[in-house]
């Protein structure tokens, strides 16, 4: 299978059976299947939204650094939401995170030399996105920031539609509505309000489908995703807040951004709470898979946040060994999503060395079918900025391209053309 034909063929979510959503009893609560659209009353334990004192923060995690399967009782319910993941699904995650690396790996690439003008790395992220993305379902609407290149995977989007903003030949190259994953906002935090507005729509829809919106740990300190907290539990929409904490808000660290773990925020806002461990891929979707069921039940929103690290730099502008030590990102190493699901896929006989082998075929023949497009990108027509701006056609827009057409003329005059 090609990276596009996985890209646009998602797998199945929490509504399908194979996927992992039992529909059983756990954690002393009453589970209904995922995806049925049916309103059912879910008691959510306390313990997700309050860490006790004295104690860390509550952690899920269903996969060890080591690649070992984590049985906790205390995580019953989310582990739920996993149980019947087949050894298929399994490689086809840690196809999602190789390939999604590679695409990463070759944007970094292009753009040290000069073919695209600036790029977000997601390096190090590849779990949370995945895992998360992979929860979603095809009628779910999906938010990003800048940085989700791997959910874009997951929603179908071409990796290299995603490069072309980056390169300044449009302001994003794919159609939102055609996948559900809304085009990337460069604006830090805006995009939970727009999300939140979107979820308020489907309830009043009468829809069963689910909203998420990707933020980071830097953005939670923007009023903006305050604002669409308590909106969101004001009007019981049907969001999930996603937040990727990577420990660095640019050069800000955790300790500087807020004095509580993040996910306990939502308990101010009256609605559960979850720290999972991002590194996880099982986890990510796990837990993902648990509040986006629980929001199309019409439970409510949810916020996640997922524990990982920013490997790389915040962008290509970047430069992190100026405020943190390698000593850190070294730690950070030791629990690499990648390795991690590799580690149980071999232990547990799920994958062999023909499998790895082929899939860095496949990888290769990505980053060459990159570098490729990307290279081959036209310049943008100069009056493509004034298309779209309104639904409809607008007096005042005609007018600017007008004297734009004018301006440009002027030039051709000039050299007497």
């Amino acid at each position: 299978m090609t990276e596009s034909t996985a890209a646009r063929k998602p797998r199945r979510s929490a509504g399908s059976k194979a996927a992992g959503t039992t529909g059983t009893k756990a954690a002393g609560t009453t589970a209904g299947k995922a995806g049925t659209g049916k309103r059912t009353t879910r008691t959510t334990s306390t313990t997700r939204t309050a860490a006790k004192k004295g104690s860390e923060p509550e952690l899920v995690q269903l996969l060890t650094p080591e690649g070992e399967r984590v049985e906790d009782a205390a995580h019953a319910e989310y582990a739920s939401y996993v149980a019947d993941i087949t050894p298929d699904e399994l490689r086809g995650l840690y196809r999602d995170m190789v390939l999604t690396r590679r695409f990463d790996a070759e944007a970094t690439a292009l753009q040290r030399q000069g073919e695209l003008g600036l790029w977000a790395s997601l390096l190090g992220q590849e779990a949370a996105q995945i895992g998360s993305g992979r929860a979603t379902r095809e009628d779910d609407y999906v938010f990003p920031t800048y940085r989700e290149h791997g959910v874009a995977w997951c929603r179908g989007v071409d990796p290299t539609n995603l490069l072309g903003m980056f390169r300044g030949v449009n302001n994003g190259g794919w159609d939102p509505n055609g996948n559900n994953f809304h085009l990337y906002t460069i604006v830090i935090g805006s995009q939970a309000l727009h999300a939140t507005g979107y979820a308020m729509g489907v309830a009043k829809d009468g829809a069963d489908s689910g909203v998420i919106a990707y933020f980071g740990d830097g953005a939670s300190s923007q009023g903006d995703v305050s604002e669409a907290f308590n909106f969101a539990a004001v009007y019981n929409a049907p969001v999930v807040f996603f937040c990727q904490n990577n420990q660095w808000a640019i050069s800000e660290s955790n300790e500087k951004q807020t004095r509580v773990p993040l996910y306990q925020r939502a308990q101010g806002f009256g609605f559960p709470g979850v720290r999972v461990d991002g590194n996880d891929v099982l986890a990510s979707l796990a837990v993902t898979r648990w509040a986006l069921d629980r929001a199309r039940r019409g439970e409510g929103p949810a916020l996640i946040e997922a524990f990982t690290y920013r490997m790389g730099a915040h962008t290509t502008s970047d430069d992190p060994s100026r405020y943190r030590h390698d000593d850190e990102r070294a730690a950070w190493e030791a629990k690499d999503p990648i390795l991690r699901l590799r580690r149980f896929l071999e232990s547990a006989h799920h994958a062999d060395e023909g499998f790895f082998a082929e899939l860095e075929a496949e990888s290769e023949t990505l980053g060459k079918r990159v570098r490729e497009v990307v290279r081959a990108m036209p310049d943008p027509d100069r009056f493509a900025i004034f298309e779209n701006v309104y639904a409809d056609g607008h007096a005042l827009v005609d007018e600017e391209r007008a004297q734009f057409a004018a301006y440009q003329a002027s030039f051709a005059e000039a050299e007497g053309v």
